[in-house]
């Protein structure tokens, strides 16, 4: 133990570190989408649950970070999914009573899982980059120790998240927008776009963005409306 301690590389421990730090924003916001529509009670299991679910499964693509990225449609694919959960998130709660409490809290679990594994898509890069510069026995634990520091900042991020979500709605949509940023950016940056070089350029990529949270936000506002009008027609 005191070996692997003296031979380990702590300018990668602090990089994989501040790399966490600084993408643990964009996962704050979607646990706390996913998570603001549970019972008290049940926040912080979510929370917690769908932390830990989003860091499993970082560790896993890390492993395969590089050729992932290569595969070509696969960030495309991850960016129109994107998409459609910012939409969904936008969408306001169930409040049919019939609905398991435990059901609604696996099924915000499962939100978080899949939108971090498809945001970490670059994400992972960035981490894996840091890593190459330590020992090839150490990588793996390098990447797994900088992931387990940041869970407690991802959480008091989600947590505060969640509190603004209760005392201003309209983050909302200023969280369903990044969701579609990120989903802009990962659609652009599609290798099998590479071919056309006339769109690999920064205006194609602001543009793309922009038309992520356009997206987001007029496909969320339009469920929106419909799913209210239902539910008037409902009780009605």
């Amino acid at each position: 133990m005191l070996e692997f301690f003296a031979t380990l590389h702590w300018g990668a421990v602090f990089q994989i570190i501040i790399i966490d730090i600084l993408l643990g924003g964009d996962n704050a916001v979607v646990i706390a989408l996913a998570c603001r529509n549970l019972p008290a009670k049940q926040r912080t299991r979510g929370v917690l649950f769908g932390t830990l679910g989003a860091i499993l499964l970082r560790v896993a693509l890390i492993a395969f970070a590089v050729v992932l990225l290569d595969v070509p449609f696969l960030k495309f694919v991850g960016g129109v999914l994107l998409l459609w959960i910012g939409i969904k998130l936008m969408m306001p709660g169930h409040e049919d009573h019939h609905i398991d409490p435990s059901d609604r809290l696996w099924a915000a679990i499962k939100t978080i899982i899949v939108a971090d594994a498809v945001m970490s898509l670059d994400n992972v890069i960035a981490i894996a980059g840091a890593a190459e510069a330590a020992d090839p026995e150490h990588r793996l634990v390098l990447v797994i120790f900088g992931l387990v520091v940041s869970i407690p900042l991802i959480v008091w991020g989600s947590t505060l998240v969640l509190r603004l979500l209760d005392r201003f709605p309209i983050v909302i949509a200023l969280g369903a927008g990044l969701l579609g940023w990120i989903a802009g950016g990962l659609i652009i940056g599609d290798p099998f776009i590479d071919r056309w070089p006339a769109l690999n350029t920064t205006n194609v990529e602001y543009a793309a963005h922009i038309i992520g949270v356009l997206v987001v936000l007029a496909g969320g506002w339009f469920f929106k409306r419909r799913a209210i009008a239902e539910g008037r027609r409902a009780t009605n």
